[in-house]
């Protein structure tokens, strides 16, 4: 198999959780032991990460790309809507690229800046991000072969 070519996306906002979603794609990408190449992008928030991963999947410089954010209820405005955004857009890019899109994009509803619930979402986020290792890797081994 030839090395598998990874763009990770992060927003910014809450990145201090959010980044444990590339620990945990390392980790199982070292489990693993498969040969990649990846690039890590930081954008500010989710909403952001669509146009970026658009933008990455046209240059077929990858073979997939991972969108990590978490999106919370600000009380100013709806989360939901913001987080509906973000999955049509990147669901729109892999379907009109053909580049796989994964997202590790979190809307907790009831997520409060707290130490016990932001470990457990520290925590979640590397379960999750090993779960979208071995998603990626999955799909990329059924199209290379």
């Amino acid at each position: 198999m030839h090395t598998f070519r990874i763009a990770f996306i992060k927003a910014g906002w809450h990145n201090e959780i959010v980044n444990n979603a590339l620990v945990g794609f390392r980790q199982a990408l070292a489990e693993q032991q498969v040969e990649h190449q990846l690039k890590t992008f930081d954008v500010p928030g989710a909403f952001e990460m669509p146009l970026l991963a658009k933008r990455l999947a046209e240059t077929g410089n990858y073979d997939a790309i991972v969108c990590a954010a978490l999106v919370v209820d600000g009380g100013i405005y709806r989360h939901d809507f913001v987080a509906q955004a973000v999955v049509d857009g990147l669901m729109n890019v892999q379907l009109t690229t053909n580049v796989p899109v994964f997202s590790v994009s979190l809307t907790p509803h009831n997520f409060q800046p707290a130490e016990v619930i932001e470990n457990f979402y520290r925590d979640h986020f590397i379960k999750k991000g090993q779960e979208a290792a071995r998603a990626a890797l999955a799909i990329h081994q059924l199209v290379v072969e």
